[in-house]
């Protein structure tokens, strides 16, 4: 028997089954959308219209939509594009957060989305609520931040630096075309400090990620640099070793 398709007694117990037999909390989705601009990690902020925390500037994500969203999938792609008029190229589940006090209105949970964006790419979206970039400091803004958006923030600071030791992602927060130095300031800009040049640029020949293009830049008297573009940009590359540690 299929498990996909119920049997005439569980058909039976569908068509009778009330869902209002158990308490439902409400389902939000929050978006941490990180881009790399004027040589600082930013993430993107909404100051709220309404109440509750009306006035404070919090994460974009809203409400599961039951009737729009297929999956938790599904509502971050159609928030983050509300948002910033761009799909992604990089959107990763974070983890799922949920109390009876996080939101003062009553019990919810939130599945927290992280999204890495080129900022030329990014078109931010209009609505009732102001919409900024928020440069970040360690593992946190400036700005105090609504329900528990900040420790959200934190967790998605410390999980991009993490995965930027043993995977490509940091490629996700350039141009299509770019250049090595562009690579290396993307990487000094999310790790907060200086890497060794020629220890870095030698983990990336060893990932043998990148292939160069017919593309060349020249700054004051220096010979010019030359532009590279990911080998396979939707493929998950993996280093074989740490390609920021030890190259400090």
């Amino acid at each position: 028997m299929s498990t996909s398709t119920p049997n005439l007694e569980e058909a039976a117990f569908l068509r009778h089954y009330d869902p209002a037999l158990y308490d439902r909390p409400s389902f939000s989705v929050d978006l941490v959308i990180f881009t790399a601009h004027e040589a600082q990690l930013q993430v993107l902020l909404v100051k709220r219209g309404a109440h509750p925390y009306k006035g404070c500037w919090a994460l974009p994500g809203g409400f599961l939509d039951l009737h729009r969203d297929s999956t938790l999938q599904a509502c971050a792609e159609r928030k983050l594009l509300e948002k910033t008029g761009v799909k992604a190229p990089y959107l990763e589940q974070l983890r799922t957060y949920g109390s009876r006090d996080r939101d003062p209105r009553h019990w919810t949970a939130t599945a927290a989305y992280f999204a890495l964006i080129a900022a030329p790419a990014v078109h931010l979206g209009g609505g009732p609520d102001a919409v900024r970039w928020a440069p970040v400091c360690d593992r946190a803004v400036a700005d105090p931040l609504a329900f528990d958006h900040a420790t959200i923030l934190a967790d998605a600071i410390e999980r991009l630096r993490a995965k930027l030791e043993y995977t490509h992602i940091a490629v996700h927060l350039l141009p299509e075309e770019f250049t090595l130095p562009q690579l290396q300031q993307v990487y000094e800009i999310i790790l907060q400090q200086p890497l060794d040049k020629s220890s870095f640029r030698r983990r990336v020949a060893e990932a043998d990620m990148l292939e160069p293009v017919a593309r060349q830049s020249r700054n004051g008297s220096g010979r010019p640099a030359q532009f590279y573009r990911f080998r396979d940009y939707d493929r998950r590359t993996f280093f074989p070793r740490s390609i920021s540690r030890n190259a400090r």
